[in-house]
C-alpha cells in the first residue's frame, strides 16, 4: 500500500509513522516548505493540554486525553524536553466564578488528574505573582518542544521506509480508479506520484489542496494571527508555569495568557485578529487572492456579522502593547510596559462553516480515496499520535 501525506507537519508525520509502523505502509510525506513543522507545529507556545476545557465525548476530548499519555511516553523515550509545570485557570472577578466551576467539572468528567479548585490565598501557593478571586489547577499540564517531536517523527518514517519530502509542493491532483496521481514540484523539476490513497494534512494549506480533488467541503481556513510579547529579564521569574484566563464559551481562542516555554521564555499573548494571508504572520503579509478567496466564502461574512465587535477590538489591541499588559496585569499585576518585549507569533488554521460558526472541534472528511483533515486546532499537537491512530483506524482502505 502506498499512502502520500501532504503536510510535514506534526500532525502529517505522526500519521506517517503510524501508517509505516502499524499498517506496513509506503509512505511519502510531500510539503512546500523546506523544514518540518514550519507553520503552526513551530509556532504555538508549545502547550501539553491536559484535556480540562473540551466538551466531554467529543473528539477533542477524547483524543486529547489518549495524545497527552502517548506524547509523554515518546518524549520520554527520546529525550525530547517535556516539563510537566502545570497550569493554572484564574477567574479574576466573582461573575467568572460560574465558568471557572464549568472547567473543573469538564476536567474531571474529562478523566483528567490531579485537578483542584482553589480559592485566592491558595492560588498564590502555586503562583505566588498571581492574583485573583478562584482558580482551577492542572498540575499534569505541560509544556514540550514540538518541533524536535516533529524532527524525530520524520526520522521515525524514514527509518521505517517511508520518506519525507521537502520543498515539494502539490501542484494538482486527480483520482483514478486505481488511486491518486499528484504532480508535484522537485529539485529534479515536476514530476507526477502515484498513491493508493492520500491524507491532506496541510493545516493553513487545506482549501488549496481541497480545490484541487474538487472538494472544496461546507467549511473553509480562516487564518487568525495570534500575536505575543516575551516577558524580559527579571519579570520571567513573575510566572512559574501556565497562568490562563476563564475562556469566553461562544470562541474556539483561550484568550491571552502567561506561558512558560521550554527555552525558559515566557510569553504573554496570543490575541486573534484576521490575517490578512494563510501566511500572514504580520499586518505586512498580504495577499489579494488569499484575500479574495477569504472573503468570497460566505461563513466569512456571516462570522464577521456576528462578531464584528470582537474583531475590532482585537484589531485595536493588536496595535496597542498596552492591551496585552493590561490583560496579563490582571493576573500578574507587578507587571509593567518594559518587562513586555514583542516576539513571534503564529497563524490558527480556524474552519468556518457556511453559517458563520467557527469550528470547534477536529473535523475529517473522505472523499474516495483522499482524506481531508479540514480542521486540526488546538491541540492538535498535544493529541497528534492519538489523531494518527483515528485516521488509520477510520480510513479503512489503508487496513485492507
Amino acid at each position: 500500500m502506498k499512502v502520500g501525506i501532504v503536510g510535514a507537519g506534526i500532525v502529517g508525520l505522526a500519521v506517517a509513522r503510524e501508517l509505516a509502523l502499524t499498517r506496513g505502509a509506503e509512505v511519502t510525506v510531500l510539503d512546500k516548505e523546506d523544514r518540518v513543522g514550519a507553520h503552526q507545529t513551530g509556532h504555538n507556545s508549545g502547550v501539553v493540554h491536559a484535556g480540562i476545557y473540551y466538551r466531554p465525548g467529543s473528539l477533542k476530548a477524547t483524543l486529547c486525553r489518549e495524545g497527552v499519555a502517548l506524547l509523554r511516553e515518546y518524549c520520554a523515550e527520546y529525550a525530547i524536553p517535556y516539563d510537566e509545570v502545570g497550569k493554572l485557570v484564574i477567574a479574576s472577578t466573582a461573575a467568572e466564578r460560574s465558568g471557572l466551576r464549568a472547567i473543573a467539572r469538564r476536567a474531571r468528567e474529562n478523566g483528567v488528574p490531579g485537578i483542584a479548585e482553589l480559592d485566592a490565598l491558595a492560588l498564590r501557593e502555586i503562583e505566588p505573582h498571581a492574583v485573583g478571586v478562584a482558580a482551577v489547577h492542572s498540575p499534569h499540564t505541560a509544556i514540550a518542544d514540538f518541533p524536535a517531536v516533529a524532527r524525530r517523527l520524520a526520522r521515525d518514517v524514514e527509518e521505517n521506509g517511508g520518506s519525507v519530502r521537502l520543498s515539494h509542493p502539490v501542484r494538482a491532483l486527480r483520482q483514478t480508479a486505481g488511486g491518486v496521481e499528484v504532480l508535484v514540484d522537485g529539485a529534479a523539476g515536476r514530476r507526477r506520484m502515484g498513491f493508493d490513497q492520500l491524507i491532506v494534512c496541510a493545516g493553513l494549506g487545506t482549501d488549496a489542496v481541497a480545490r484541487m480533488a474538487g472538494a472544496s467541503g461546507e467549511v473553509r481556513i480562516i487564518p487568525f494571527r495570534g500575536e505575543y510579547y516575551a516577558l524580559a529579564g527579571r519579570a520571567k521569574d513573575l510566572v512559574r508555569g501556565l497562568i490562563y484566563p476563564v475562556p469566553d464559551p461562544r470562541y474556539p481562542f483561550l484568550g491571552v495568557h502567561l506561558t512558560r516555554r521550554i527555552d525558559g521564555e515566557v510569553l504573554v499573548g496570543p490575541n486573534a485578529v484576521m490575517a490578512l494571508a494563510l501566511e500572514g504572520y504580520s499586518w505586512r503579509d498580504v495577499d489579494l487572492a488569499d484575500l479574495c478567496r477569504i472573503a468570497a466564502w460566505a461563513g466569512t461574512r456571516r462570522m464577521a456579522a456576528r462578531h464584528w465587535r470582537t474583531g475590532v477590538r482585537e484589531v485595536l489591541g493588536s496595535l496597542a502593547k498596552g492591551a496585552f499588559l493590561g490583560a496579563a496585569r490582571r493576573y500578574v499585576p507587578a507587571l509593567t510596559a518594559d518587562d513586555l518585549v514583542r516576539t513571534a507569533g503564529g497563524v490558527r488554521a480556524q474552519a468556518v462553516a457556511r453559517d458563520g460558526s467557527m469550528a470547534d472541534d477536529f473535523v475529517v472528511d473522505t472523499y474516495g480515496r483522499i482524506t481531508l483533515v479540514r480542521n486540526a486546532p488546538s491541540p492538535a499537537a498535544t493529541s497528534s499520535l492519538a489523531i494518527a491512530r483515528h485516521l488509520v483506524g477510520i480510513t479503512s482502505d489503508l487496513t485492507s
